[in-house]
């Protein structure tokens, strides 16, 4: 029997860990039906990343998976903390058990003058990094503290003939020199924050 796309080759996990700059269109749903979750494409359309809530929205514990359901870290909100989210990366066998310690921590910070939702990010290397929302769309940005520099941004995705998709497909430019798994993270904890997922 012959293969519809017989010379198609299969997508290798290397984009996971990338490092140069991308970039990624997210879909803030699931691909299972009735579900709740988050879906990431490369800019060759294959589906890299992806988190699946099945049928509870705005759950306590939330896997990261890779295209073939590798956990690649698990986001744990803090029962007793309010707004504060400890994010635990996998080992590399698969292994999804929490570790001692979290890999960063979110803290949701929101200024009640500006009403402007802003996050800032912890990581156990010392590095800071913050997510800020960008006017009363559903843009933002990621930026990193130590050094001012923005290491990606999201805005709402336009189709090629120029066309506004809908307000839960986005944009998403990474830079390089940056974990991509590391940023995806970021954003899918900035989903919870924000109720998206």
């Amino acid at each position: 029997m012959a293969k519809v796309y017989p010379d198609q080759e299969k997508p290798t996990s290397s984009t996971c860990t990338s490092y140069g700059p991308q970039t990624y269109t997210l879909w803030m749903k699931s691909l299972i039906f009735n579900s709740n979750g988050c879906t990431v494409y490369d800019s060759n359309g294959l589906i890299v990343y992806r988190v699946d809530n099945y049928d509870t929205k705005g759950r306590r514990d939330v896997n990261l998976l890779d295209l073939r359901g590798r956990v690649l870290c698990t986001i744990h909100k803090r029962l007793l903390a309010f707004g504060r989210w400890d994010v635990y990366r996998s080992s590399d066998d698969g292994n999804s058990e929490k570790q001692e310690k979290p890999w960063f921590e979110v803290k949701r910070c929101h200024e009640i003058m500006t009403g402007k939702l802003t996050c800032e990010i912890s990581m156990v290397e010392c590095q800071k990094y913050c997510i800020e929302k960008i006017g009363v769309k559903t843009a933002f940005r990621i930026v990193n503290t130590d050094h001012g520099d923005i290491v990606a941004h999201a805005k709402q995705k336009h189709s090629s003939c120029g066309v506004i998709l809908g307000s839960d497909v986005l944009t998403l430019d990474v830079e390089g020199g940056i974990d991509h798994s590391l940023v995806i993270a970021f954003v899918i904890v900035f989903g919870l924050i924000s109720g998206r997922m």
